[in-house]
């Protein structure tokens, strides 16, 4: 008997109207890269429409899948943590923001394997209680992690992972060379998250939970995980779960 496929969840981005040529109306998608990592994984991508969910029916969702991917994404709306928006911020959706804190709640209360990717590394962070750098040149005076929504704005660097942690074992590295366009991170840890990764400057870029199934990093693997095979493992150890 043929093992199935695992069925990974995807979140996705709300597109206005008319951003798809000839679409009248909205609509939802994702970057492909996203799903053609997980293929290559043996996995099955499933795009996630986000919509406004309930504690309950956010369970029962994330039960019919074995894992969900967070993927990466404009910025979470600053009075989630308590600030004001910065200049800089852009691209926030409330419905989005909605439906992707209730999906971490109920992948970590159902013990539902969680990959996070750049934005999904700051959801995880922001609905477990913690707080973000709004623009980390600004806050930090560091310089920047690359330039996101821009095209070629991706920066190649290593980051350093702590031995022995999901994230290294899953890559099977601790200096990996990773594409980084964000230019927001994390400043207070969230609940129950513990840093395993840094980059040279102090950004946090990698993060876990004790107990949970769930690695989350700032970077972007899908970038050049089709080169590199420490970044495909992040992909293989999110379609390993039957």
């Amino acid at each position: 008997m043929v093992r199935p496929k695992p069925l990974i969840a995807l979140t996705s981005r709300r597109l206005a109207d008319g951003r798809v040529a000839g679409w009248q109306s909205g609509g939802i998608g994702e970057r492909a890269g996203y799903m053609g990592r997980v293929r290559a994984s043996g996995g099955s991508p499933v795009l996630c429409d986000p919509v406004p969910i309930g504690k309950r029916e956010a369970q029962d969702f994330v039960q019919r899948f074995d894992a969900v991917l967070l993927t990466g994404g404009p910025d979470i709306e600053p009075v989630r943590y308590g600030q004001t928006p910065h200049e800089s911020v852009y691209g926030t959706d409330t419905a989005v923001d909605d439906f992707e804190f209730a999906l971490v709640h109920a992948a970590i209360a159902c013990d539902v394997p969680i990959l996070a990717i750049c934005r999904g590394i700051q959801v995880l962070n922001v609905a477990l209680g913690g707080s973000l750098y709004q623009d980390i040149p600004t806050d930090l005076g560091v310089s920047p992690h690359g330039r996101p929504g821009v095209t070629n704005g991706e920066l190649i660097g290593k980051v350093e992972l702590e031995p022995g942690t999901l994230v290294a074992t899953a890559m099977a590295t601790t200096s990996p060379e990773c594409s980084c366009h964000h230019h927001q991170s994390i400043n207070d840890l969230g609940q129950g998250l513990v840093v395993t990764g840094r980059s040279p400057d102090g950004i946090i870029e990698a993060v876990e939970r004790p107990g949970s199934r769930l690695i989350a990093v700032q970077w972007h693997p899908e970038d050049t995980a089709e080169q590199d095979s420490s970044q495909q493992g992040l992909f293989d150890w999110l379609c390993s779960f039957p």
